[in-house]
């Protein structure tokens, strides 16, 4: 399989959430070889940018020799060029080389606020880089410095799309994340718009997003993919990097890059740790903790966000005399019931990912207690009418209610049922062997 190449000309951020530290992260959490031209250091963080410094152009010129005559380029993006001559040495060097798969993303400030363009530098850009490339990534306020049309909604989108377009850019992705409503991205290829539209995540953690969806487009040209698809492909990607972004700093916090690929990375490790924790279950001849209605155990990917994400026991696990047995391994989506619990839990601390519900007594409460377990608890009948009404949705309002009311994440949380409502406790934990290790403990304490 060949190695895609993906070169990267842009600045580099000292706090690692935008620039070239992006452009790196983004290209090989999606698969491709990462290789950069450095056009400025940056000293900056989460807060803003505090310095800059221009790399001399004869330097940039012999970064691109170095990097393209020997390794070469299948895809390529540009970021902050901060004077015309760097722009101009570096649009010679993609004319030099034929680099075809250009995403140009017009960077001209900083998330903090600060100029990373210089004014007198914009014709330039205009004049010399935008007519080289397949694809522009303007966001709202640097469309409007291209094009000086003032931008308040889609139709003013539109027409900044084909002014860029005129410009000569062969493909422009307008970008709406500064409007109301839906993250709203408008894809104009000169014959069609293509809207490309995903919910909008209320985070201020949002620093590198635009370096970030530049790099995926361009990574997602060099592996032969369509515009079209690679816009939607890099949607997809920057809005979970978003959904996850990194509360680090005193400021604006990155997206988190690798977020998506570890939700799909972790999918075996969870069943396979899964299993070995069920395994467990059935030695220690745990039966005597399994409910009427049965049990299940699940475990949730990291950053999970749906039953879809947590593994659980297709049929539960049920009692047979003293054992606990199942018939099916653990798979994906199999109970919304168990994954509700773990949903809720995770909105309060991400790093308790698992969960097993066990049978209900003052006895079982006691023993938690005696084993200096932290517990928690809900009363359904402070349940709002809504939410019984709602199908499934009395776990997550109970486990959500409980922890609320409970500093950090207990070991279990229990309730003495309701109306048609059997009482359970759920044994919380990071993982599976940890929540079998507590479910154990009880088990053992209720034979003696």
């Amino acid at each position: 399989m060949k190695m895609i190449r993906v070169l990267t000309v842009a600045g580099s951020d000292s706090g690692g959430g935008a620039g070239i530290q992006a452009d790196l992260k983004t290209i090989s959490a999606l698969g491709g070889f990462g290789m950069t031209v450095i056009t400025a250091l940056t000293a900056q963080n989460t807060l803003g940018v505090q310095g800059v410094y221009e790399i001399p152009v004869d330097f940039i010129e012999k970064q691109f020799d170095s990097v393209a005559s020997d390794i070469g380029v299948d895809g390529a993006k540009t970021g902050m060029l901060s004077s015309s001559d760097i722009i101009r040495a570096v649009a010679g060097k993609f004319r030099q080389y034929g680099i075809e798969k250009l995403v140009v993303d017009p960077v001209m400030v900083a998330k903090g606020g600060s100029a990373l363009l210089r004014e007198d530098a914009r014709e330039t850009l205009i004049r010399e880089l935008l007519p080289l490339a397949l694809v522009a990534t303007p966001n709202i306020p640097e469309a409007e410095v291209l094009t000086g049309i003032r931008m308040t909604g889609v139709d003013d989108m539109r027409d900044a799309a084909m002014a860029i377009h005129r410009l000569g850019a062969r493909n422009v992705v307008v970008k709406g994340g500064h409007l109301a409503g839906d993250a709203l991205d408008l894809l104009y290829d000169g014959k069609t718009f293509h809207p490309v539209s995903s919910p909008r995540i209320e985070t201020k953690h949002t620093h590198g997003t635009g370096c970030t969806f530049a790099s995926a487009i361009a990574t997602g040209l060099a592996e032969g993919r369509s515009v079209r698809e690679a816009v939607t492909k890099a949607k997809i990607y920057v809005t979970e990097a978003i959904r996850f972004g990194l509360a680090i700093g005193g400021g604006q916090g990155p997206t988190n890059h690798f977020a998506p690929v570890l939700r799909e990375g972790e999918r075996y490790r969870c069943i396979e740790e899964l299993k070995q924790a069920i395994a467990r279950l059935k030695g220690e001849g745990t039966g005597n903790v399994i409910p009427e209605i049965q049990s299940n155990f699940g475990y949730a990917i990291p950053f999970a966000l749906s039953a879809a994400d947590v593994a659980a026991v297709p049929g539960r696990i049920i009692r047979v005399g003293e054992n606990a047995e199942t018939l099916h391994d653990p798979a994906f989506g199999a109970s919304s019931h168990v994954a509700k619990v773990i949903l809720a839990v995770m909105r309060f601390d991400g790093s308790y990912r698992s969960a097993m519900n066990i049978r209900f007594s003052d006895e079982i409460v006691d023993i938690l207690k005696v084993l200096k377990f932290d517990v928690a608890s809900f009363d359904r009948a402070e349940e709002p009418v809504e939410m019984k009404l709602r199908e499934g949705s009395s776990l997550e309002w109970g486990t959500t209610d409980a922890l609320s009311r409970h500093k950090g994440v207990p070991d279990a949380v229990f309730d003495r049922g309701g109306e048609g409502k059997e009482p359970i406790v759920r044994v919380l934990g990071r993982n599976p062997a940890e929540v079998a290790d507590k479910v154990i403990k009880v088990s053992k304490a209720l034979r003696k």
